[in-house]
């Protein structure tokens, strides 16, 4: 067989562009060559149509497409019967077109035979983008677009692609304050070998950054300009320079109502007084004047709510518009129109059973006269109840009423006071019939269970949610930003499942520094802190992972070294719930520590005068704790026996002649009382913690009362070691501003206060140089504290033997220093987290303290302090614990001719948070 005619001649060519129409296309009738007619017509004419059968179709010039599938969507298939002329081909190029894959589309005939066709597909596809480029901008811009049009390598480059991109590009730059921003897309062919790719740039001119210039603000009379503007915090005006109220107030008379002036000022209005404008006259500096679509619409409606909280029930904006200044910035014009202010009148309840009406208006606190906002009313209502209580749906759902309902209804209209009824229902109390665990994957279900206010078959209380909610987070096993909480309600069987959700986070920690110190030697520290162990897994291989958890147990140990100057070692373990039953907590530990006071002075080739002189502690203690009812669920109350025997050869260093050899004995009883409400530990937003305990020696003087133990040798004194002693912590946590962002990020205010006291029973007794206090440095544990307490005070070194006092008027120790028995020591702290990751909580801090040690009652003095400011840094690494960096300036160091240098001091903290 043969073609019937020339392919350039018989084609069907329907091609389609971005300057064509497919349905121009369908006019044309198919051109045909010259020949002998059949029957004396055109076969291919409007006037003779005919019937043809595919026989086969081709599809053509395609890459990296299927050709079945493309077959498939022209809507062609081999056997399909076609007449011609018609609008067969057509719909095809139509169909494939719709899939915006192509540059051109064509269709041929490529042979007859009877009354069968063949066909060719012929494609242009378009090109693949090999890369892109974001030309005129900043690299992190760049990276930001990239993610934000979700360009990638390989798709086909298409208008809708085009015009995607192009979009996001401007909304991109116009949050940014650009909105004269232009886009050009340039399409660069790849060259060969590469097959249909290119490049695709878009360049881009963000042109200059539009600012608010003037925001003009007509009908406001009952507000300032400067009082709205406050409240539009996403819309500012640029940074100016005014006149501040007692400045204006010394103008003419004729100057402050010159209109031109007020119109250069910005102002629609020049017949208002100087004191509508008073507010306005003020420093106006850094603002952000960038104008953001979004934000302003969400300012107007700010505006409207700050209206109604004032009583302006029916205040509306009438018109606004923005226009360019003359300097290309943008004017923002709002017309107001404020309407009456208006009053609560009477409001009356309807459907109360469980209180009375007293009870419920003196809870609701709004009274007759004041001033109308029914988003109060909705709050104070509960409507929904709030995080902090205190309002009418609190106070019934801590009740148990987890179905109420409360409608306010404005019964009537008196001028400018309205009525409300308080429509009730109080519905029955619901019981916690289900509660469900999920996210544990690595804690028991009942460590999380034993915790928890909400049990099975008890009323349903909202604040035994809150404070659910607030033990699982001081648990430390959980991100404390993601605890979830789900009542799921049946009202009709009046029940209540309670779904709680957490997610488990590392907390584990391992502490570990090495170094090498000369002669010192090997100087470091290995310690590893399991808070979720499982004791009674011990034996369980399978459980090993590497230790076994799970059961919220507490098991600590610590290996230190100074080389030959000091070594220590610690084992603590702690079960949170003895028994299982009951929050009591018991703990066992035991430390020694061994210091070498030579060690240095062998180092620099110093004259040694005791060779072989130590220190030796050895010690251990064992607690229970109990947590009390009275006078509430918040307060602890813990018992401790703790024992440490003192070892010391040729180790004079306490300030005491003739105290440099022989053991003491140390056995005391501790009693502890604690209150804490705080509601995390990582970064508590809000709460209280209050510890005093009190610490007793057995009073070993009064079994012989005739004796004066003053007299005997020192060493002999303190053979068995008599005290009391006394510690007052109290700490505040108190947020300065509302949650924001996805983490809940706020402004936190740390206020604390410190006390301690070392005294003896009676005069017939020493008291021995253990136990007492010294301040300054971080308040870590180090080999030259002599088993004292560390009282941080950041700025300051600590003070040791051979230094001055604490006060600071003091140039030399005084007779005998060997420690102090008072303190004081006050803390204000102003904290902000930048990130509350659980895997990375960091926050910063700027700090005030101050704090002084006293030697006797008669030292004391509470006001005589030295002072220290300056800034701070927590990061909570789960692996790590705690870590902290402060730079602090120790004021009262600061002297005639030193810097500032002379007065700071860097300190930093590791686990805790320093005394």
């Amino acid at each position: 067989m043969k073609k019937l005619f020339p392919k350039s001649l018989l084609a069907v060519v329907l091609c389609c562009s971005a300057g064509m129409s497919v349905r121009a296309q369908q006019k044309d009738t198919i051109p045909v060559p010259a020949q002998k007619p059949t029957e004396g017509l055109n076969p291919f004419s409007l006037g003779n149509p005919q019937q043809f059968e595919i026989a086969d179709i081709a599809v053509t010039g395609t890459e990296f497409l299927d050709k079945t599938l493309l077959l498939s969507l022209s809507g062609l298939a081999v056997g399909d019967k076609v007449v011609l002329p018609g609008d067969h081909f057509a719909k095809a190029i139509q169909s494939l077109w719709g899939q915006r894959l192509f540059s051109n589309i064509a269709i041929y005939i490529t042979k007859i035979e009877g009354n069968k066709l063949w066909l060719e597909i012929a494609l242009v596809e378009k090109a693949r983008m090999s890369n892109f480029q974001f030309k005129g901008v900043k690299k992190g811009d760049a990276d930001e677009l990239t993610t934000k049009a979700g360009l990638r390598k390989g798709s086909v480059v298409t208008e809708a692609l085009q015009q995607n991109t192009v979009n996001v590009i401007h909304r991109f730059y116009a949050e940014k304050g650009f909105r004269n921003v232009t886009t050009r897309m340039e399409e660069r062919k790849d060259p060969p070998p590469a097959i249909n790719s290119a490049t695709v740039i878009f360049h881009i001119d963000k042109g200059k950054k539009v600012k608010v210039n003037d925001i003009n603000l007509v009908g406001n009379y009952s507000f300032a300009d400067a009082t709205l503007k406050k409240k539009m915090k996403g819309t500012k005006e640029t940074s100016r320079f005014t006149l501040y109220p007692d400045m204006a107030n010394q103008w003419s008379d004729s100057m402050v109502k010159s209109s031109n002036y007020w119109k250069e000022m910005g102002f629609l209005s020049a017949t208002r007084s100087l004191a509508q404008l008073d507010p306005y006259f003020r420093f106006k500096l850094f603002s952000s004047a960038k104008f953001n679509e979004t934000k302003y619409a969400d300012d107007k409606e700010k505006l409207i709510a700050f209206y109604n909280s004032k009583g302006h029930r029916d205040a509306q904006i009438l018109r606004d518009t923005t226009y360019p200044s003359l300097k290309g910035n943008l004017n923002i014009e709002v017309e107001l129109e404020e309407g009456k202010k208006y009053y609560f009148g009477n409001i009356t309840w309807r459907g109360n059973t469980v209180y009375s009406d007293t009870v419920l208006s003196r809870g609701l606190g709004i009274r007759k006269g004041d001033v109308y906002n029914l988003e109060l009313l909705g709050k104070r209502l509960g409507n929904p109840p709030g995080p902090e209580g205190g309002d009418i749906g609190s106070l019934y759902m801590d009740d148990g009423y987890l179905f109420f309902q409360a409608d306010p209804v404005e019964v009537g209209i008196r001028e400018d006071t309205i009525d409300y009824e308080i429509r009730l229902q109080e519905g029955p109390q619901a019981t916690i019939k289900d509660i469900r665990i999920a996210g544990n994957e690595k804690t028991n279900e009942h460590v999380v269970r034993r915790e928890l206010r909400t049990l099975p078959g008890d009323k349903f209380s909202r604040q035994n949610l809150i404070r659910s909610q607030r033990e699982i987070s001081q648990l430390g096993f959980f991100n404390p930003e993601t605890i979830g909480i789900n009542p799921v309600p049946n009202m009709q069987e009046g029940t209540v499942d309670i779904d709680y959700k957490v997610e488990e986070r590392a907390n584990d920690q391992l502490e570990l520094s090495a170094g090498w110190g000369g002669y010192i030697g090997l100087t470091g520290t290995l310690g590893v802190t399991f808070n979720n162990f499982s004791l009674r897994n011990i034996f369980k291989k399978e459980t090993w992972d590497p230790l076994p958890s799970g059961d919220g147990q507490k098991l600590s140990v610590r290996i230190s070294s100074n080389g030959k100057a000091y070594r220590s070692y610690n084992f603590s373990f702690t079960e949170p719930w003895l028994g299982g039953k009951k929050r009591n907590p018991f703990s066992v530990s035991f430390y020694s520590t061994y210091q070498n006071p030579n060690a240095f002075a062998e180092y620099y080739n110093q004259p040694v005068s005791n060779p072989g002189a130590y220190f030796r502690v050895v010690g251990g203690s064992v607690s229970l704790g109990k947590q009390l009812k009275w006078p509430d669920d918040w307060f602890s109350l813990m018992y401790s026996v703790n024992y440490q025997r003192y070892k010391l050869k040729d180790f004079n260093y306490f300030g005491l002649e003739g105290f440099d050899n022989g053991v003491s004995n140390n056995l005391s009883f501790r009693l502890t009382l604690a209150r804490s409400s705080v509601d995390q530990q990582i970064f508590p937003r809000s709460g209280s913690s209050f510890m005093i305990f009190g610490q007793f020696t057995p009073p070993y003087s009064l079994f012989n009362p005739d004796k004066d133990y003053t007299k005997e040798p020192i060493k002999d004194q303190f053979k068995f070691i008599e005290y009391q002693k006394y510690r007052m912590n109290a700490e505040w946590y108190v947020p300065l501003s509302r949650p924001r962002g996805a983490d809940n990020k706020s402004l936190v205010l740390k206020v604390a206060a410190k006390f301690g006291y070392l005294g003896k029973y009676n005069n017939r007794t020493t008291l021995s140089p253990f136990g007492r206090f010294e301040l300054g440095g971080d308040g870590l544990s180090n080999f030259a504290v002599y088993d004292r307490d560390i009282i941080s005070q950041r700025g300051y070194p600590v003070y040791y033997t051979s230094n001055p006092k604490l006060n600071p008027e003091s140039t030399a120790p005084p007779a005998g220093y060997s420690g102090f028995t008072m303190f004081n020591k006050y803390v204000v702290e102003l904290r902000y987290p930048f990130s509350l990751n659980p895997s990375s909580t960091i926050f910063g801090l700027i700090f005030m303290e101050a704090a002084n040690g006293y030697r006797d009652f008669k030292e004391y003095d509470p006001f005589r302090l030295r002072r220290s400011v300056g800034v701070g840094a927590r990061f909570y690494l789960p692996m790590f614990g705690l870590l902290g960096f402060d730079y602090g300036i120790g004021l009262d160091r600061l002297r005639p001719g030193g810097g500032m240098k002379d007065a700071a001091k860097f300190t930093f903290m590791l686990g805790f948070e320093p005394e």
